[in-house]
């Protein structure tokens, strides 16, 4: 499994980026290998989301990448906000036992 944790700083309304997330996320519900994603909001600073995205490997998340659909979804968040995307892989879990 890998993770892609993506930090974005809207620069336009941030309804308006809530609802093209929104819509970018049931694309990438859609695809094979999705797991499943977050989307958090800053609580002290407005603007500020960061997206935590569960991918069963990397190239299913390449995959979904090269949709053609995919390029409008990139293209509305790309006009509202600025992003830092970055793929990882889990190193350690724990949990209340």
């Amino acid at each position: 499994m890998i993770t892609l944790i993506n930090r974005f700083e809207v620069t336009g309304s941030v309804e308006e980026f809530e609802r093209a997330f929104d819509s970018t996320s049931a694309f990438f519900a859609a695809q094979p290998g999705f797991v499943r994603h977050r989307l958090l909001r800053h609580l002290d600073r407005p603007g500020h989301y960061v997206n935590v995205a569960d991918w069963e490997d990397e190239p299913s998340f390449r995959q979904a990448l090269r949709q053609p659909e995919f390029a409008a979804h990139r293209a509305a968040l790309r006009a509202l906000s600025g992003s830092d995307p970055e793929l990882y892989t889990l190193l350690l879990e724990r949990a209340p036992s």
